[in-house]
């Protein structure tokens, strides 16, 4: 259900060079990395080429909310979660829709938890 975790660091290129040392006996390794205006972005995972760790620079001032995302069957699912969220009065940081520049058929909606944090529902719809 834990489709990824990303956390917002001080500075990527260490702290993607920790995480690539401290877990290299699990496969953790660089699978992409884009720029953003604030920085490098860089995605980590494990040997089945999913990135599950994402590492970005601080865009919130000092504070580090953390971004959570659960992957759901599929993008109805998404919707749904999406209305049940607006239901409950969260606030919204992006409507469903495609991602194209994750990778294409990524499907996702972000929101805000009660306490804060980046929520995300996700579906990747398989190419072909």
């Amino acid at each position: 259900m834990i489709d990824h975790l990303a956390l917002q660091v001080a500075d990527v290129p260490a702290a993607a060079a920790f995480y690539t040392t401290a877990f290299a006996p699990a496969g953790l390794h660089e699978i992409m990395r884009f720029g953003t205006p604030g920085g490098p972005v860089v995605g980590m995972g494990g040997p089945d080429g999913h990135p599950e760790l994402w590492l970005g620079p601080l865009t919130e001032g000092t504070e580090r909310p953390v971004h959570l995302a659960l992957r759901v069957p599929s993008r109805s699912a998404v919707d749904e979660v999406f209305a049940l969220v607006r239901e409950l009065g969260a606030p919204v940081l992006h409507e469903p829709r495609v991602w194209p520049e994750y990778h294409p058929g990524y499907y996702g909606a972000f929101f805000r938890d009660p306490d804060g944090n980046n929520v995300e529902a996700v579906h990747h719809t398989t190419p072909g």
